[in-house]
């Protein structure tokens, strides 16, 4: 299996290759060459077997020059005990007879990220090692919450790595922000941005394009990566959790083999539901993709429209880990759905920079609509989201959990489909308690309280245990406390390596 660009002026590379670049020097993403087939009668037998053997088999066609043996060590050193407080690691729970919820926040900081952010440093080392590369890897990354800290400690103290992640200033929550700015390890580098996520993200990707940046780090002993969904090692272990709940269906008799199932996806940066798109390709039989937008909505627009537009005003929202109008993922589904037409890509994206928007054709706006539905919903009805998923299913959400569910809602209404659905759960309620905490017990119990307090108050009301991840954060030393105008995130970056003198 080779890799190309997405914006078609670069070489293919091997898998490794591609998972150690992160991003294509000419600004594309990388995608698999081939279409990846799994048969029916395999996605069965995956009934059958746990995560970890589920995991190697599709991995394994993506990442050829890999042995199995190789594969089989990534997945165990990523998805285990000492990692994940769940036996299944990503357990479907069912809500309804219709209705499940995939629960992808069983990891280290309580965020559907883990699930590849666990496994991206192991395949990153792996890559680097096949490459025969003499440089150590600084990955750098852009987040809007969740990724940095799942990046922070899946990267923690690796040998032969760096990380500096970029966070908007005032663009997270408590929470998020102390998991990261209070990360130990040797190699880590924290640095909040003034400005937004797409500002922090921009500024990323500006990095990567940079020649005299790469030069001055591989003069310092190092080389750029990514961990963001932009690399394709951080996307494609989402693909796994797809099959994996269909296979977990299948063996708790919810449906039949062949049968088609709903996916509704709470998405940003559209990583999360590209890789359920690629598993509908392999063979998985999805019915819809449904993509549930938060108040920057700009990706419901563009599914319903075909035109995409982030000339809009940036909200704050409750669900912050989607507060994003550049969503870089979508660019690899233009890729696909024009049968890889480099060119017609390489438009877009010129237009989106110069123009801050572009509109796809005919041919491949029906083929968008075709996969995927979509909607958004307000700050208020993701409150009462929370709300009515407590009290009709004895359930606690989180906030971008019950944007998925107030978005299912609306497609049943829109639809009737009745197909098995399964909305995936990106976060513990825990890990956003304040607007949980304000759904479920009303402003007369939590005005004044701090978000640590929160997680006590919610914590007895639920009679759940706050996550390890997530206790005493308040209590932890600050260690990352520089704060960089957006134009300076370059100099941030050689000066943390100056700093530190990591390798």
């Amino acid at each position: 299996m080779l890799y190309e660009s997405t914006r078609g002026d670069y070489q293919q590379l091997s898998a490794a290759e591609a998972i150690k670049l992160g991003i294509s020097p000419d600004g594309g993403l990388f995608v698999p060459e081939e279409r990846v087939s799994i048969p029916a009668e395999e996605i069965v037998a995956l009934a059958g077997v746990p995560y970890q053997d589920r995991a190697i088999r599709i991995l394994q066609p993506f990442l050829s020059g890999f042995t199995v043996e190789e594969i089989s060590q990534c997945v165990n050193d990523a998805y285990n005990g000492n990692s994940f407080d769940h036996p299944a690691v990503a357990p479907v729970v069912h809500l309804a007879d219709r209705l499940g919820v995939l629960e992808l926040w069983h990891g280290p900081t309580c965020a559907f990220k883990d699930m590849a952010l666990q496994i991206l440093p192991h395949l990153l080392v792996k890559s680097v090692e096949k490459t025969g590369e003499t440089a150590g890897i600084l990955i750098l990354v852009a987040t809007s919450g969740d990724t940095g800290k799942a990046a922070l400690e899946g990267f923690k103290d690796v040998p032969r790595t760096a990380i500096a992640v970029f966070f908007p200033d005032e663009g997270v929550s408590e929470v998020q922000k102390l998991q990261m700015i209070t990360q130990e390890g040797g190699n880590v580098g924290v640095f909040a941005v003034r400005g937004n996520f797409d500002d922090a993200q921009t500024g990323v990707k500006e990095i990567f394009g940079d020649a005299s940046a790469a030069g001055e780090i591989l003069r310092r002993g190092y080389k750029f990566s990514s961990a963001n969904s932009i690399n394709w090692g951080r996307l494609v272990p989402q693909i796994v959790y797809y099959f994996s709940a269909y296979a977990d269906l299948l063996a708790g008799r919810r449906i039949e083999p062949g049968e088609k199932v709903n996916f509704v996806v709470p998405t940003g940066n559209f990583g999360n539901i590209l890789a359920g798109f690629y598993a509908g390709r392999m063979g998985l039989p999805v019915n819809k993709l449904i993509c549930a937008s938060n108040e920057n909505n700009v990706l419901n627009d563009f599914i319903r429209t075909g035109i995409y537009d982030r000339k809009r005003e940036f909200k704050k929202t409750l669900s912050p880990s989607m507060d994003i109008l550049i969503s870089s993922n979508l660019e690899r589904l233009l890729f696909e759905l024009t049968g890889h037409d480099a060119a017609r890509v390489r438009r877009w994206m010129l237009e989106l920079r110069e123009n801050w928007r572009y509109e796809v054709d005919d041919s491949t706006r029906a083929k968008v609509r075709d996969l995927f539905w979509s909607d958004y919903a307000s700050d208020a009805e993701t409150i009462q989201s929370i709300k009515d998923t407590y009290a009709r299913y004895g359930y606690i959400v989180d906030t971008h959990t019950a944007v998925g569910m107030n978005v299912y809602g609306k497609y049943r209404k829109s639809s009737g489909d009745d197909s098995y659905t399964v909305v995936l759960s990106t976060a513990s309620p825990f890990k956003f308690n304040a607007s949980v905490a304000l759904a479920l017990l009303g402003e007369d119990k939590t005005a004044g309280k701090s978000e640590f307090e929160l997680l006590q108050l919610l914590s007895d009301f639920s009679n759940l245990p706050v996550p390890p991840g997530l206790r005493d954060l308040d209590k932890r030393p600050v260690r990352h406390g520089d704060v960089v105008e957006k134009e300076d995130m370059k100099r941030a970056v050689v000066s943390f390596l100056d700093r530190r003198g990591v390798k």
